[in-house]
């Protein structure tokens, strides 16, 4: 009897397969447990002050904050197979909620509340849909250029958000630009008191980043912006804090609305998948790759689904992967899932019996606490390197940003869609191609391109031409183009054009017409097209009986460009003329 055929075998393999925390559990190692509870602890100290800091980014009460911070955790430890990851509030995600539910709401912070949950909700539905759909592929939807701008736009558009909470000022403008003015504006509205507090604890917090990098820089500066504003009342002297927080579990509510609010619920929770998944995987695959083992994108989508419906129904927001809080848990040396688990059980515990010092905590604490994270997203080593390497990525990149700048964060997700699919257009519209020649020297010999290999021999009549990419509507025409104009160059009269189809995965119906259309241009001209190394796979986007009805190209088909060479040669020759004989014959 084999391992796999012993009982149990089959249920472990289940669990292993779509819950990989219990999985774990079942061979869990007494010995890490040590690092497994240390890290916990760590990840706590820093999840729950930033995701207190998050709730006023996401335009919520502080204890909403507190519920994204904790629920998921217990989710994704059941059903996420990356080991370090720890999921929770993030900056982009919760400026996209914001930005998707302001206009939605209209101003009534019950309504806001009620839509959050549903948007929550319906994003966990999403993600464990895709996930069974084995759609995990989508990380690698967005490029790295285009990832990059907008991360790099929802990082200025939350330090400039926050400005007024840092300067004490209250902000009427609503575009980027505007608040951006906005300070110089009202400069003589700046409350003193709150200026000194927030760069005070902006300072603490930049400082203990720099130079005691292992402190929970968000925790200490909580902590002490708390303290000040209880010890020297400065509530009394016009310092906004927090006010109090509800202890306890959350009371459930969930509201109805009309089929137009869930249709914009269900776009606006669309783009807040692909944008937090394709963050949130990156995270996960950054540190799976640092420990040397390997994380499944679609368990990664149904987890982080879970981790949604479960923060959703605890009255939370969208969560995804935190790259802050996981880099402390991978540098605590935690292990396993087990870690997710320690962090929630103890920021639970403070959210039922320690939220009233949270009374005290100053919004321009919390404001600090914004500013440096969002600093953080902010890659500018990733601009040099485009500005280095590409500048047109790198015009994509710039455009992204100010696309989030000028639309705002769900217009830009989109934006940021659109670029991607121009970019890749721009590329697969005008590929490389090549005319090939035969050479003979040692470690090359084959058919290449007569560009990299000069001295490859040509055969006089015969034009072989590789088209670097996929055959489509797009550059169907310039395919075409691309073969006349080889033919226009080639030295000698042209009696045969062989493509050779190796580079080619794809062709659709525009490009079958228009080869048919090259095919029979040529023949006019008394040319005859073929083909060589084209893939049996291309058959697999039609259907069987046109297949096997197209008798006319299995005649002009060859498995190799020496084989169509060969059939080349072997051809009735016409007589030769003056300008063919004056071109060299292959030795």
């Amino acid at each position: 009897m084999t391992g796999q055929d012993q009982p149990g075998g089959t249920l472990r393999r289940v669990l292993g397969q779509y819950v990989p925390g219990i999985e774990t559990l079942l061979r869990y190692e007494r010995s890490w447990l040590p690092n497994d509870f240390a890290a916990g602890l760590s990840v706590a100290a820093i999840a729950l002050p930033v995701g207190i800091a998050y709730a006023e980014l996401a335009g919520v009460p502080t204890v909403v904050g507190m519920y994204s911070a904790i629920f998921p955790l217990f989710a994704y430890a059941l059903f996420g197979s990356s080991r370090q990851l720890m999921v929770g509030p993030d900056a982009a995600t919760c400026i996209m909620v914001a930005a998707s539910l302001g206009p939605l709401a209209g101003g009534d912070p019950d309504r806001y509340l009620a839509l959050m949950v549903v948007l929550t909700l319906f994003t966990g539905i999403l993600y464990v849909i895709a996930g069974f759909l084995r759609l995990g592929f989508i990380a690698n939807f967005l490029s790295h250029p285009i990832l990059v701008g907008f991360l790099n736009g929802i990082a200025l558009l939350i330090i400039v958000g926050q400005m007024p909470k840092l300067l004490g000022y209250s902000s009427e403008a609503n575009e980027f630009f505007h608040k951006l003015i906005e300070p110089f504006q009202k400069i003589d509205q700046v409350h003193l008191p709150t200026l000194g507090l927030g760069l005070a604890l902006l300072v603490l917090m930049v400082v203990i980043r720099r130079w005691a990098p292992k402190l929970p820089a968000a925790l200490v500066v909580v902590i002490v912006g708390l303290v000040t504003v209880a010890a020297l009342g400065l509530e009394d002297q016009g310092v906004a804090a927090l006010g109090e927080v509800p202890a306890g579990l959350p009371e459930l509510h969930f509201a109805v609305f009309d089929p137009e609010t869930y249709r914009d619920l269900f776009g606006d929770a669309a783009a807040l998948m692909l944008i937090s998944f394709t963050s949130g995987v990156l995270t996960a695959k950054s540190f799976a790759s640092r420990n040397r083992y390997q994380i499944d994108a679609n368990q990664e989508m149904i987890a982080f689904g879970a981790a949604n419906i479960f923060t959703g129904l605890g009255q939370g927001f969208p969560v995804t992967g935190a790259d802050s809080r996981t880099a402390v848990n991978d540098a605590m040396g935690g292990k396993s899932q087990l870690v997710g688990v320690v962090a929630a059980g103890t920021m639970l515990l403070i959210l039922f019996f320690l939220t009233a010092p949270l009374a005290f905590v100053p919004q321009a604490g919390l404001a600090a606490v914004i500013m440096v994270a969002a600093v953080g997203l902010i890659d500018v080593p990733a601009l040099r390197e485009l500005f280095a390497i590409s500048r047109r990525e790198l015009a994509l990149s710039l455009g992204t940003t100010l696309g989030v700048l000028v639309l705002g964060a769900l217009p830009g997700v989109f934006l940021a869609v659109i670029l991607t699919f121009i970019w890749l257009l721009s590329v697969g519209s005008r590929p490389h191609d090549a005319i090939l020649g035969r050479t003979k020297e040692v470690g090359v010999r084959g058919y290449h391109d007569i560009m990299d290999y000069p001295k490859a021999t040509t055969y006089p009549g015969l034009v072989l031409y590789r088209f670097d990419y996929d055959l489509l509507f797009y550059n169907a025409d310039y395919f075409k183009q691309r073969v006349f104009k080889a033919i226009a160059e080639a030295k000698t009269t042209v009696e045969w054009v062989v493509i050779d189809a190796s580079p080619i995965n794809i062709v659709d119906v525009t490009a079958l017409h228009v080869m048919d259309d090259l095919r029979e241009e040529l023949a006019t001209r008394g040319i005859q097209l073929a083909h060589a190394r084209a893939k049996t796979s291309l058959r697999r986007f039609f259907s069987t009986a046109y297949v096997e009805s197209r008798e006319d190209l299995k005649a002009n088909e060859y498995p190799t460009i020496s084989a169509a060479v060969a059939a080349f040669r072997k051809r009735p020759k016409p007589p030769p003329t003056p300008e063919a004989e004056a071109v060299p014959q292959e030795s």
